[in-house]
């Protein structure tokens, strides 16, 4: 067993966990934290996509020794005081995801990018998320989403047009 003390949505936690347990596993299994999907298991679908310390990492290729002394964030931390982000409010409004299971990898994707990049064009957004597979969407909603945060336009409701996406 190997100690380990991660900061967890604005939660320390010391656990004694097994050497070979993925962050993924930690988060839901030993934490509750169940928003956090298990996907393919092989880092294909990014469903499982957290920040660690400030980067979107997929969590089921992370160990949760690896996450020793650092800072999770996951889907479930973003809201805070039961308000979501603009990010998230987006993707309910604009009709970003349907059954929902890609999306917090999505989301967090979503956050990564707009970090690096806070005025990403429709290319940009989809590169930025090819890492991460919906089969519901045809990720133009999900892409609008995005971009309506780029532009300012989610806290307004502001719809971002078709032609705008497909730019």
């Amino acid at each position: 067993m190997a100690h380990i003390s991660v900061t967890v949505d604005g939660t320390v936690y010391e656990d004694e966990v097994e050497p070979r347990l993925l962050l993924v596993h930690y988060l839901r299994d030993r934490l509750g934290l169940t928003g956090t999907p298990i996907g393919c298991d092989t880092s294909n679908c990014g469903t499982c996509t957290v920040e660690l310390d400030g980067a979107s990492v997929k969590s089921c290729t992370v160990l949760a020794v690896q996450a020793d002394g650092g800072v999770v964030t996951t889907v479930q931390g973003l809201a805070k005081d039961g308000e979501w982000t603009d990010l998230q409010r987006a993707f309910h409004e604009r009709h970003a995801l349907q059954c929902g299971y890609c999306t917090p990898g999505m989301i967090m994707a979503a956050r990564d990018l707009l970090r690096e990049n806070p005025r990403p064009g429709p290319d940009e957004v989809r590169k930025a998320l090819e890492g991460n597979l919906c089969r519901c969407t045809g990720y133009q909603n999900i892409v609008r989403a995005v971009l309506a945060v780029a532009e300012g336009k989610a806290a307004s409701g502001e719809r971002t047009s078709a032609q705008e996406v497909t730019a």
